[in-house]
């Protein structure tokens, strides 16, 4: 019998900030995704939980994290602060990176967690080997020509505006990309289905995208 999936919670030093995360590894994972949720979420939210139960099914470890301090996240401003944003995923990704130095790592980026975790791959020292977005603002993140990791843009149907933002940053990044569209979905992928499509997208991305050996 294989050893079972371990879940821990941990506190990241960000920048001198304390932030709660909870870490999971299923046994043999390769890579580690670190999840940036989007604005009035946090680690807690239940779409990204749910995206990732199902990479953690797929062999897959996962870090769900708070990107805000709970006063911070009082002020409307913050969660609209990519460069703060993706300063601390950067943070979050060294701390990670220490204590799993054997594992890749990539990133999935919700809504203005997107555009954090897209600056945050701009980076020259970024060590992140795919990058999946999920509704998210792409169009808000910095340097997207400079994104070196693969790109995945997964944007609803019915979420038209978001859609269109996300076809004008598309034609800004140099790297291997996809927009996805899931139909007849909006912006929180809440339809029937839809969310179950979402997490299908992302495994096969980050699982197909995986360094060798």
């Amino acid at each position: 019998m294989s050893p079972p999936t371990t879940t821990i919670d941990v506190v990241i030093d960000a920048a001198g900030f304390a932030l709660p995360g909870e870490l999971t590894l299923p046994p043999d994972a390769r890579a580690v995704v670190v999840f940036a949720h989007g604005s009035g979420s946090s680690r807690h939210s239940p779409r990204n939980r749910q995206v990732a139960a199902a990479l953690n099914r797929a062999g897959l470890g996962t870090l769900l994290f708070d990107l805000l301090t709970p006063a911070e996240e009082q002020n409307r401003a913050h969660v609209f602060d990519i460069p703060t944003l993706s300063t601390r995923l950067t943070d979050t990704t060294t701390w990670l990176h220490t204590r799993t130095p054997t594992l890749d790592l990539a990133y999935f980026g919700a809504s203005t967690g997107a555009a954090a975790a897209l600056t945050s791959a701009s980076r020259p020292d970024s060590p992140v080997y795919a990058v999946v977005s999920r509704g998210g603002r792409p169009d808000l993140a910095n340097s997207l020509p400079a994104v070196r990791a693969p790109t995945l843009l997964i944007v609803g149907g019915d979420d038209t505006q978001v859609l269109a933002l996300n076809r004008e940053a598309q034609a800004q990044l140099r790297c291997e990309n996809r927009l996805e569209v899931v139909e007849g979905a909006t912006h929180l992928f809440e339809e029937p289905g839809a969310l179950e499509e979402v997490a299908t997208l992302a495994t096969t991305w980050l699982t197909a995208h995986l360094p060798p050996n």
